[in-house]
């Protein structure tokens, strides 16, 4: 099993570090590849420290050795997809020893690590959102798909597998209607971001082009936002950028269940009921193809109530179509296709995904061709590589200096939901400091010790976390928390500038031109003994 930006045991539920456990105590190898040592790494075969942005190009030197030593599987890769006679040329293009210039990985270890990948049947690949946050996250995805095509197990038991969910209606299907106001703005033009092609056909608008349309009113001035579920105060990049331009709107309404910083530049702050206090279907995380009942167990406090509740009768008095009479007639609707209302799926509780393990031939690549495509004719046509090239995934758009000797990278932390629940009492006991970690070689370079008080800056701002040791991590990195405001200190929003580690962030171009992504993932910074 290959996981990558993605902690299995410590983030993602009690059911999955059972899975993996019992996985592990069995015959099954396991590879980590993180630019930190996480506590899945401890018990891998091989972890793969990468620098922060790179594993485009060693899933590609991967590739490179995986053609080079005829490991892939043949069949597969002549019956099911297309365009690999042109990535076998492009490997010859570039050394395994310019990837490890690239990368920070020994030359060996990426040959090691691509033959135990090779060689180990079946093979799960494994990807969270830790390679989707820099300039090159599209191809970078693409990348590590098209490995995992070319070792051929595709919907096989004990591989990568495509579940079938069960029916019921998806979200999906309300956004960009056919012959919805949306799209005919899209066809048009009128919409934020409309080069970011990807993007717009998932109705998702970069947050940079957002924030940018809100100071320069390009292409059009927004004068009001609805915030649910989002603190963009603290989770958006360049928080100074952000902060100018939320204080720009004329009406701003936040739905939340505990005052965060965007609360407090909010017009109104509408209570949210938290998940148990109302009836509600949960389909996530979504790669497992199943339903599951939340049914409502007490009754919310004051005048909290959920976001489907309030946004389905702000609707109705905005006269607008397709609106539900109650929130139990809104999980009806979901649920139709499966032919139970809400009150019986109460009783039954989830709807899990099936495991039919479908072949190629049954249609399980959704793509033109039916096969996976490793030459894209559609991202040719719109401009883009159709192939990802080690030229294209070795470009960063940052770079250390003397200025700025170490990488910024950061991860999600256990004991908060990203920025969420920094009031729970019990939380902050268990956290309660923002915490930068840097190697202990790194630590004395710069006159630091375990626990100083220490500054992180970039040429964007500086903040302020408390120093921790980690003797596994790269002496060139610095992993920092993330989304840390104070709720006990009232001055400032909650001290919001204090910690953020998105005060170092930045919205500036290059953007990814796919998906209008931008680079988070390797910052270049200095740090220094607090006052």
């Amino acid at each position: 099993m290959w996981s990558r930006g993605n902690n299995q045991i410590y983030l993602m539920g009690g059911f999955l570090r059972e899975e993996m456990r019992a996985s592990l105590q069995g015959a099954a190898k396991l590879v980590v590849i993180d630019p930190k040592r996480i506590d899945i790494a401890k018990r891998a075969d091989i972890w793969v420290h990468p620098r922060p942005s790179t594993d485009g190009a060693l899933a590609l030197g991967m590739i490179k050795v995986i053609i080079e030593e005829k490991l892939y599987d043949v069949d597969f890769v002549t019956q099911w997809t297309v365009g690999f006679d042109k990535l076998e040329e492009h490997v010859k293009t570039f050394s395994l020893d310019e990837v490890e210039k690239v990368t920070w990985v020994p030359r060996a270890k990426i040959e090691e690590t691509a033959r135990l990948l090779a060689r180990t049947k079946p093979l799960a690949l494994v990807v969270g959102n830790g390679i989707e946050r820099n300039i090159n996250a599209f191809q970078q995805l693409r990348t590590i798909f098209i490995l995992r095509a070319i070792l051929g197990d595709m919907n096989t038991l004990g591989g990568n597998i495509c579940m079938t969910p069960p029916p019921y209606t998806r979200l999906g299907n309300f956004f960009n209607l056919k012959d919805s106001v949306r799209m005919e703005k899209m066809k048009n033009k009128q919409v934020l971001g409309p080069e970011y092609r990807v993007a717009q056909g998932a109705a998702y608008i970069p947050i940079q082009t957002f924030v940018k349309a809100l100071l320069d009113e390009k292409p059009y001035p927004i004068k009001a936002a609805v915030c649910i579920l989002t603190d963009p105060l603290m989770s958006y990049p360049d928080t100074e950028a952000t902060y100018r331009a939320f204080m720009k709107l004329d009406f701003t309404v936040v739905s939340e269940i505990f005052h965060t910083p965007t609360t407090n530049v909010a017009d109104i702050v509408l209570p949210a009921a938290w998940g148990a206090e109302h009836d509600t279907v949960g389909y996530w995380p979504g790669y497992h193809e199943e339903i599951r009942a939340y049914p409502k167990l007490v009754d919310p406090p004051g005048e909290a109530r959920s976001d489907a509740d309030w946004i389905n009768e702000l609707s109705a008095k905005m006269g607008l179509a397709g609106v539900w009479k109650s929130e139990e007639d809104a999980l009806d609707f979901m649920l139709k296709p499966s032919g139970v209302t809400w009150q019986q799926f109460k009783k039954i509780r989830s709807f899990d995904g099936k495991r039919e393990y479908k072949k190629p031939e049954e249609g399980i690549f959704k793509t033109r061709s039916g096969k996976v495509e490793i030459y894209s004719a559609a991202m040719e046509k719109f401009g883009y590589n159709p192939i990802p090239t080690f030229p294209e995934l070795s470009q960063f758009r940052f770079e250390i200096s003397a200025e700025f000797p170490l990488m910024l990278f950061n991860g999600k932390e256990a004991a908060y939901m990203l920025t969420g629940y920094k009031q729970v009492e019990f939380l902050k006991k268990r956290r309660p400091h923002p915490i930068v970690q840097l190697h202990p070689d790194t630590a004395a370079r710069f006159g630091l010790k375990e626990g100083d008080w220490i500054y992180i800056e970039t040429k964007k701002g500086r903040i302020k976390q408390l120093l921790s040791l980690d003797p596994n991590l790269d002496p060139r990195l610095v992993f920092a928390a993330f989304g840390w405001y104070f709720p006990d200190e009232p001055g400032d929003l909650y001290e919001f500038r204090r910690s953020n580690i998105n005060v170092l962030t930045d919205i500036d171009p290059p953007y990814e031109n796919i998906t209008g992504a931008i680079e988070l993932g390797g910052i270049p910074c200095r740090v220094c003994k607090a006052e």
